[in-house]
């Protein structure tokens, strides 16, 4: 089996209805990884509220949001939140795959593809990204794509109702 073709695009008000039934199709796989999210998430108005945040900041050049799509097919999402311009030029990133997807190297293409736009079209000079202790497989993902591990940031994020410690890492442009 060959590897899929997997390519980023960012996101459209029109992609509301198909990002709500993959968080809802994804919903118990990713609740161990994700903030704990109201009913509203899960439909395609609360999405629809999401993206045009979402599109509001990628225009004033502060996140974007990608559809992760594989043999053009959606299978996960992957952001960059928290831009800051100026002196540093930093982003942060965070995606998922669908559980079906997943060890298929779709997260390590989708990474790659976000790199090359933080450092080339959209000008950044560092990607940051945090994981869960224990998430070991996005850890290696991370790894594979040239970022190195900075250290661990004690109750770091609110995820699934509690405030826990995650694995920072960061990847430089070249």
């Amino acid at each position: 089996m060959s590897p899929p073709r997997v390519e980023l695009r960012s996101v459209h008000l029109d992609d509301a209805r198909a990002l709500a039934a993959l968080y809802t199709s994804e919903r118990s796989f990713l609740a161990p990884f994700e903030p704990t999210r109201d009913e509203a998430f899960y439909t395609a108005a609360g999405q629809r509220r999401i993206l045009e945040r979402t599109i509001g900041l990628r225009v004033a050049g502060f996140a974007d949001r990608f559809l992760i799509l594989a043999d053009e097919a959606l299978v996960g999402v992957l952001t960059v939140n928290n831009i800051v311009r100026g002196v540093f030029q930093s982003g942060s990133i965070g995606y998922f795959v669908a559980h079906a997807h997943n060890r298929r190297g779709i997260a390590t293409q989708a990474v790659a593809r976000v790199c090359e736009w933080a450092f080339g079209e959209s000008g950044l000079h560092r990607l940051e990204a945090g994981t869960l202790i224990d998430n070991v497989a996005s850890q290696r993902v991370l790894e594979h794509n040239g970022f190195t591990r900075i250290g661990v940031a004690p109750q770091y994020l609110l995820i699934a109702g509690r405030w826990q410690d995650h694995v920072l890492f960061q990847r430089l442009a070249e």
